[in-house]
């Protein structure tokens, strides 16, 4: 693995320095993010969606603070409260960013709701083009009905969490991806973990019982010879791990 896509949002602890010293002692190339989490932090709610924008641009043309490293990839996210009107202030600023530079969206969601369907209408309302978006955490579903109406809109879709056992086994992550592949979706579909090097919202004691392969040796290590053994051929892998993220970032320009 030579590249990492970072997609911590700025309010929910993006650390630019230690992006920045982790990639110079590794080698590896970390692509870093700017945009809002789904939580409402007090100072969001004096800045229309415009605004908003003007911060991720900023990071965008100009850098993260006095780095000079630019964001390539926006994250923004819809949980448990669904598109409600601050929520949609977030996706709508996420939009105006990246058709101002044509920097890709990432997501994050969560399957207990509709919140997919919800952010694709409400990228659909504001002009988006689907084919450079990642709706996040789609991979916590075996609804193979409901990832292919996701799929509909054109978007890639985040079958990114594995190793978090506690949420959906991966046997059954690896068979879902297996699944849309025989129907021809690997062209759609993003693999990843949404690991970190550190967190303290899960305890060590909660990690080494329900997520012990939540790291990021787990996909290369583990989820890549499942998925060969589930019949997914090396150039569907190869197009989920290499292509998809190429085709991804190479689109460019504002529209």
């Amino acid at each position: 693995m030579k590249t990492i896509v970072d997609l911590t949002p700025v309010n929910l602890g993006r650390d630019i320095h230690s992006i920045q010293a982790v990639s110079k002692a590794t080698g590896v190339n970390v692509i870093c993010p700017t945009g809002f989490y789904w939580t409402e932090e007090p100072w969001m709610h004096g800045w229309d969606a415009e605004y908003l924008s003007k911060y991720m641009i900023r990071d965008i043309n100009k850098g993260i603070l006095d780095t000079g490293i630019k964001a390539g990839i926006i994250k923004c996210a819809t949980d448990h409260t669904g598109v409600d009107e601050f929520n949609k202030k977030l996706l709508q600023a996420s939009a105006l960013a990246h058709r101002a530079t044509g920097t890709p969206i990432s997501t994050h969601t969560t399957v207990a709701n509709t919140s997919a369907k919800d952010q694709v209408s409400a990228f659909q309302e504001f002009g988006v083009d689907m084919s450079r978006v990642v709706i996040g955490h789609l991979g916590d579903s075996t609804d193979i009905d409901y990832l292919e109406s996701i799929l509909a809109s054109g978007c890639f879709i985040g079958m990114d969490r594995f190793g978090l056992e506690a949420m959906l086994p991966s046997d059954d992550r690896v068979q879902t991806v297996a699944t849309l592949c025989t129907k021809g979706y690997a062209e759609q579909m993003v693999v990843s973990h949404d690991a970190c090097s550190f967190q303290d919202f899960f305890d060590g004691e909660y990690i080494e019982k329900f997520a012990p392969n939540w790291c990021y040796e787990h996909i290369p290590r583990d989820v890549l010879p499942a998925l060969a053994a589930a019949g997914v051929s090396q150039a569907d892998i190869d197009t989920m791990m290499v292509g998809n993220p190429k085709k991804l970032f190479s689109t460019s320009g504002s529209y």
